[in-house]
C-alpha cells in the first residue's frame, strides 16, 4: 500500500466542483428521488413544494445576514471594511449554494454524465488533496492519501474530482483542529472502494443515515457552514455509477464515508 502526506503549500489554491456528468436519458437514482413518472399529481406537487420551501429557507439565511451586516455598517464607529468582508463571504456562500442546487438538479434529471469509462483514481485524488492543503492547514486538519496507485474507479475524472473534493472539504470543515483525514482507494473482493475517513469529532450514530439528505446538517455547529448538499451530491454520483455509499462512525469516533463500486 502506498501512502502520501499532504502539507501546506506556499500559495493557497482551491478548486470548485465542476458541473459534469449520467448519460442523457439515464433514470435518476431511485434511492434519492422517486421517478417522476410514478408520482401522482398530489405527490409530485408535495415534493416540489417541499424542495422549494427548503431552498427558500437556505437562501433566506445568508440574505438576512447580509442585510444585518449592511445595517451595522451604518452605525457610528462601525468597522466598515471588516463588515464588507463578512458580507462578501455571505454572498460567496449564497453563490456556492445556488451552484450546488443547479448541479444536483442536473444530476437528478439525467442531464449530466457520471460514468463513461473508468479513471485512474490516484492522480485525481492527489490533485484534490493538494489543492485543499492550505485550507486544511488553517483548519488544523492533516490530509493523507493511501491505497493502490493503479486502481481505477468507474467515474469520469471530473466526477471523481467532485466526490473527492466534497469528502475532503466535509472533513476540513467539521472534523476539528488536530484531526487527520485519510482518503484511500483499494479493492475489497469483487468491489473497489473509495473511502474518506477522519478521526475528528464525528456525529451521533442516529444522524448517520441522514447525512446524505439534501440540506441536512447533523448539529447546530454545522448549521452556519457549508451548503448541506455536498454529501447528497456524493451519494447521487456514486449511485448513478452503480455504487453504494454509506456513513460510519459516532460521536467522538470520527466519520468514515465509504463509496463502493462493482468491479
Amino acid at each position: 500500500m502506498v501512502k502520501r502526506l499532504f502539507r501546506r503549500r506556499a500559495e493557497p489554491a482551491e478548486i470548485e466542483p465542476e458541473p459534469v456528468a449520467v448519460a442523457k436519458g439515464q433514470p435518476p437514482d431511485p434511492e434519492l428521488v422517486e421517478p417522476l413518472e410514478v408520482l401522482g399529481p398530489d405527490a409530485y406537487e408535495a415534493l416540489r413544494t417541499s424542495f422549494t420551501a427548503a431552498v427558500s429557507h437556505e437562501l433566506r439565511t445568508p440574505l438576512a445576514r447580509i442585510l444585518a451586516l449592511l445595517d451595522s455598517a451604518s452605525l457610528p464607529g462601525a468597522d466598515v471594511p471588516d463588515l464588507i468582508e463578512q458580507a462578501r463571504a455571505e454572498v460567496e456562500q449564497a453563490g456556492e449554494l445556488i451552484d450546488e442546487i443547479l448541479f444536483l438538479s442536473e444530476l437528478e434529471t439525467g442531464g449530466e454524465v457520471v460514468a463513461l469509462g473508468a479513471t485512474r483514481a490516484w492522480p485525481v485524488l492527489t490533485e484534490v488533496l493538494d489543492h485543499l492543503s492550505d485550507r486544511a492547514a488553517r483548519a488544523g486538519v492533516e490530509l493523507r492519501l493511501e491505497g493502490d496507485e493503479g486502481l481505477e474507479l468507474p467515474l469520469r475524472s471530473r466526477m471523481l474530482r467532485v466526490v473527492a473534493h466534497n469528502l475532503a472539504e466535509n472533513a476540513v470543515r467539521y472534523a476539528g483542529h488536530g484531526s487527520t483525514f485519510t482518503v484511500s482507494v483499494d479493492r475489497d473482493g469483487e468491489r473497489v472502494m473509495l473511502r474518506g475517513a477522519d478521526d475528528g469529532v464525528g456525529v451521533a450514530e442516529g444522524d448517520l443515515p441522514r447525512l446524505f439528505e439534501r440540506f441536512y446538517r447533523a448539529d447546530q455547529a454545522r448549521a452556519s457552514r457549508g451548503t448541506g448538499l455536498g454529501l447528497a451530491i456524493v451519494k447521487h454520483i456514486v449511485a448513478s455509477a452503480g455504487g453504494v455509499v454509506e456513513a460510519r462512525g459516532g460521536r467522538g469516533e470520527g466519520l468514515e464515508i465509504r463509496c463502493s463500486f462493482p468491479v
